[in-house]
């Protein structure tokens, strides 16, 4: 590899607990006893500091762009929590001058003072996890809200002072309509988020569903979802911008658009990935991660980094690809270069197959319209570079 740049920096903070585990989660979520007293806020606090201390080296003269509390259910902490940690990251870390702070919040975990609360403490972007506001698909869902708990919720944030509001909402559910999927869409977007998280629910291994799964819509009406959807979505003035997201104008999430385009990022805390471009004599990228459960996170002598890798030259175009094609505009071919050391000639002769099939554009690393009913398929033809 030659001639890799540093890229961006995001930070990653993962909060392990849940009110409950839903059936269809696979992420690192463990059942808190209950939402006061189960959480050792204090003691998690303090060892989410000595983690991030003994990664500060990654930072590398960097300043963070972007900085993403995820879950588990982020909102089951307190506004003290968050300000005191984002006051210690920015002790050590820069903070750029547009940095985007988002926290995941779940509808019945929060209320009108603990949103007030983390706006006070810095964070600028709320993803709030509604998934349904139908009282059954929520059941089917595990969901500890109701609809109207979820519609609070983005009031609520807004009265907050929250503008920049990311709605989670989930179709294909089990037993789901058309008609209903477009119910929820329609609901979501009269609450005037500026950004939609809007996915397909797919049944992962490690989850309830995979033990005893569901009877989801068949191909053919997930199909008539999807372009239902997208109709909806681009008449509310929503552009598609990745697979799954959906954004008003200049609303991209910022942190999410940093893992796409295959940026670094430091993750902390229980369970949490990182991925960390090392350059010099050895350029290479090098990916870790941290022990899951809590109560080893928590031990009084932690050892917070469990595995790490140095990924492979031979995986180096697939990662990158398997990436930036999920964005629907694509990417530069310059930032294969940029990111990995790769030449753009690496990727051929099977990039001039795939423009010839219509199915990459022919002036950038990106799918066709027609490329993205097949984005599976065109990364199994880079999985062996």
């Amino acid at each position: 590899m030659r001639q890799m740049t540093r890229p961006p920096l995001s930070l990653y903070v993962h909060i392990p607990w849940c009110v409950r585990k839903c059936p269809y989660c696979d992420f690192n979520s463990h059942v808190s006893a209950d939402t006061n007293g189960g959480i050792p806020e204090t003691s998690y606090l303090s060892q989410l500091k000595l983690d991030l201390a003994q990664d500060l080296s990654y930072v590398q003269g960097r300043s963070v762009k972007s900085i993403f509390f995820g879950g588990g259910t982020p909102s089951l902490m307190s506004g003290e929590f968050y300000n005191d940690l984002l006051t210690y990251i920015e002790s050590y870390i820069p903070f750029h001058p547009d940095i985007e702070i988002t926290l995941e919040a779940n509808p019945g975990t929060t209320e009108a003072g603990r949103f007030k609360a983390y706006h006070q403490a810095g964070i600028n972007r709320l993803s709030i996890g509604v998934q349904s506001f139908q009282a059954d698909h929520l059941k089917r869902l595990g969901r500890i809200h109701s609809g109207d708990d979820a519609i609070r919720a983005v009031e609520q944030a807004k009265r907050a002072g929250f503008d920049n509001l990311n709605i989670d909402l989930m179709h294909g559910l089990s037993e789901q309509s058309v008609e209903e999927a477009m119910a929820d869409l329609k609901q979501a977007i009269s609450l005037e988020p500026t950004h939609l998280s809007w996915y397909q629910l797919t049944i992962e291994q490690n989850t309830e569903y995979f033990r005893h799964p569901p009877k989801l819509p068949e191909d053919e009406a997930l199909w008539d979802i999807q372009k239902a959807g997208a109709e909806v979505l681009k008449e509310a003035g929503f552009y598609q911008y990745e697979v799954s997201a959906f954004s008003k104008k200049d609303r991209e999430a910022k942190h999410n658009l940093n893992y796409w385009t295959f940026g670094d990022y430091i993750g902390i805390g229980a369970g949490a990935h990182s991925k960390i471009t090392i350059l010099g004599d050895s350029e290479r990228i090098l990916r870790y991660r941290k022990t899951r459960t809590p109560k080893d996170y928590l031990l009084p002598k932690p050892h917070f980094r469990v595995g790490e890798e140095t990924v492979a030259s031979q995986d180096l175009a697939f990662e990158f690809l398997m990436n930036v094609l999920r964005l629907n505009q694509g990417v530069d071919e310059t930032l294969l270069q940029e990111r990995t050391g790769l030449s753009i000639l690496t990727l051929e002769p099977k990039l001039s197959e795939l423009r010839k099939m219509g199915l990459i554009e022919t002036s950038r690393l990106g799918t066709t319209q027609k490329g993205h009913l097949f984005l599976n398929s065109i990364l199994d033809k880079f999985s062996e570079i």
